[in-house]
């Protein structure tokens, strides 16, 4: 009996796993991991050291920009640990994730990891991902038609508000963090809200110890909004302005990570200052790939979706902010017309 249309899409990737596995592309990278997470680590503690010796100054904000950078970098490795690129048990990775990310920065380890897992199983999903839901930003006309209150009231001017809102990121995050420690199903509740709190002892500590209470705010706000930028900034190119998904899909596998991923071009520095998220395509297909070896990946990835015909996105940095920001402009433009009518 001849196979169905969608199993033999379905297979389409299982051939692209056995070229990647070929490859040794899923093979883990404990020597790169040590170097990164050690020169993080060194990079904090210098940081830490050059607040102290500077003392109670304005230059101070500068150090606030130097810890919004260090803080991402944290949370990118705290992303690859939640994918299982730098163990390949979750017990270390769960443990080295908790450290960086409840205690280095702030955001809860089980939260998160539960919510990108959400994403990656149904991305642009706008039932069933949560980085699609319209609790501030709308991202289709089908969700501005359901829209109601702050959702709505933004979505008319949502291109131009976008950057200033992802100034607000890292609050939700932190906020969001301690909120899911009340769920019934929260995993290791007490170590999570011991981390977390922990982590705010040290930052207001460190922060209000050196800093007259002015300064401090300021620096606060500063870091704050500039981490939450950067995060967001990170990941704006990677689906948003991509095709949504409603309903029941017959995408497969490969189809459905490909279609509504999107990578961004550009060589090292790049890749250091979007973690290797840049390769979204890649890491959405094999998610516990280590990310020095997406960028080997990705020629194979593109000349196997070209062999397939099936589209591949991908475009420049500043390009894919452009994408983004004209598809929130259009879906909200319904809004726009009713006003002016």
């Amino acid at each position: 009996m001849a196979r169905s249309a969608v199993e033999a899409r379905g297979s389409d990737f299982a051939r692209l796993a056995r070229r990647i596995n070929e490859e040794g592309l899923l093979d883990r990278r404990p020597a790169y991991y040590a170097v990164r997470i050690g020169a993080w680590l060194l990079a904090f503690a210098a940081g830490v050291a050059l607040f102290v010796w500077a003392g109670d100054t304005w230059w101070q904000i500068a150090v606030a920009v130097y810890f919004a950078i260090v803080f991402a970098q944290f949370g990118f490795v705290s992303h690859d640990l939640g994918h299982l690129q730098v163990f390949r048990r979750r017990r270390p990775s769960s443990l080295v994730g908790r450290l960086l990310g409840n205690l280095g920065v702030g955001l809860g380890w089980d939260w998160w990891t539960d919510k990108h897992t959400r994403h990656h199983a149904n991305p642009n999903h706008e039932e069933h991902d949560p980085d699609v839901s319209p609790s501030v930003i709308v991202w289709s006309r089908d969700q501005l038609a359901e829209s109601r209150g702050l959702p709505r009231f933004v979505a008319k001017y949502q291109a131009i508000l976008f950057f200033p809102i992802l100034t607000l990121e890292a609050w939700h995050l932190h906020i969001a963090s301690f909120k899911a420690l009340l769920r019934p199903n929260a995993r290791q509740r007490w170590l999570e809200a011991a981390l977390l709190t922990a982590h705010f002892v040290w930052y207001f500590g460190l922060i209000f110890s050196v800093l007259s209470p002015v300064k401090a705010i300021v620096f606060i706000i500063v870091h704050q909004g500039l981490f939450g930028l950067y995060l967001g900034c990170t990941f704006a190119p990677n689906h948003k302005g991509m095709p949504t998904i409603t309903g029941e899909t017959t995408l497969d596998y490969l189809r459905k990570q490909v279609l509504t991923s999107r990578n961004v071009r550009g060589g090292v520095f790049v890749d250091i200052a979007l973690g290797g998220l840049n390769y979204q395509i890649e890491h959405h297909l094999f998610p516990n790939m280590p990310t020095p070896h997406l960028r080997r990946a990705q020629p194979i990835v593109r000349a196997y979706c070209t062999e397939l015909g099936v589209d591949y996105c991908e475009t420049g940095l500043l390009a894919s902010y452009g994408q983004a920001l004209r598809h929130l402009h259009e879906v909200g433009a319904p809004l726009r017309v009713k006003a002016l009518g």
